[in-house]
């Protein structure tokens, strides 16, 4: 009788442990969810304002853009790359390295913004300064020349690495043609019959996590009937095969690097008048593209 009592009174102190664990552990694990719910709750929020934020640059690139006379390279690539991140960020997981992650680019990109949006400010005086004091057809068009030199020259020593990233980065790209005179002068030229090369310019950016040494991008001009200029050569990348007009060799030392090539008009013949693209590529990546007019 005695025994039995004890074994009685054990498994009621077993069921009492039990129970006790048991609502320890559902209290736990509600409160787990709770966190768990919360923090959701708040990385959404947060990755919303980054969003906002990120429209809102955006926007202010797009009045720029419309404003300048002078159709600005710098301002296009950046307000690409604003939307190719906010297209990632729609996507991406919500968790706290991939919000930092986005946080981080949108810091870099707004740090870019306001130096370039000063800049353009600057330069869109200058040229409204200029265009106010030409008194004649010829001086205009060789003035605007000048200035659109020097305002290509300025924005792309402008350019930085936006990306936390160790591939090289082009920005600036400008196509034009050209005409070489006997003595090695080279003169802009809009016609295209007067041109006999087109002029490829871009800066490859400082990117200090980048391996310095000798590199090279495939740079790509097509033209208006679609037909690859130049070498028209092609190289093989996995399954994919690139046609490219020529190879851009040079020697990277981290950081910001202006490279100018060169594409012959076809044998025999002149360039077409219309609207040229042009692309460059590291490796089978396309990093930047940009189009020209030859009349």
């Amino acid at each position: 009788m005695e025994g039995s009592q004890k074994t009685n009174t054990g498994l009621k102190v077993g069921l009492g442990i039990l129970l006790v664990l048991f609502l320890g552990t559902a209290f736990y694990t509600s409160k787990l969810y709770t966190e768990k719910q919360e923090n959701e709750k708040t990385l959404v929020s947060e990755k919303q304002q980054v969003m906002n934020d990120l429209s809102n640059m955006a926007q202010e690139y797009d009045a720029a853009i419309a404003e300048s006379e002078v159709k600005n390279q710098d301002l296009i690539a950046a307000r690409d790359r604003i939307q190719g991140l906010m297209d990632s960020l729609k996507i991406s997981q919500n968790s706290v390295n991939s919000l930092w992650r986005y946080k981080k680019k949108f810091l870099a990109l707004q740090e870019e913004m306001d130096v370039l949006l000063v800049e353009n400010d600057r330069l869109k005086g200058e040229n409204e300064y200029l265009a106010s004091s030409l008194d004649s057809t010829q001086v205009q068009l060789a003035e605007r020349t000048m200035f659109t030199d020097s305002l290509l020259v300025q924005n792309t020593e402008l350019a930085t690495v936006v990306e936390d990233a160790s591939a090289l980065q082009t920005v600036g790209l400008i196509g034009m043609g050209v005409l070489e005179r006997s003595s090695g002068k080279q003169v802009p030229m809009e016609r295209a019959r007067r041109s006999d090369k087109i002029k490829v310019c871009f800066t490859v950016a400082k990117n200090t996590l980048a391996e310095a040494g000798d590199k090279e991008l495939y740079v790509q001009v097509i033209d208006p009937k679609n037909n690859v200029l130049g070498a028209n050569d092609q190289v093989q990348f996995d399954d994919q095969v690139l046609n490219y007009s020529l190879i851009s060799r040079f020697n990277y030392e981290n950081r910001n690097l202006q490279i100018c090539e060169y594409v012959s008009k076809p044998q025999d013949s002149k360039f077409e008048a219309g609207r040229y693209k042009i692309n460059v590529f590291s490796a089978k990546e396309l990093i930047s593209s940009s189009e020209f007019v030859l009349k």
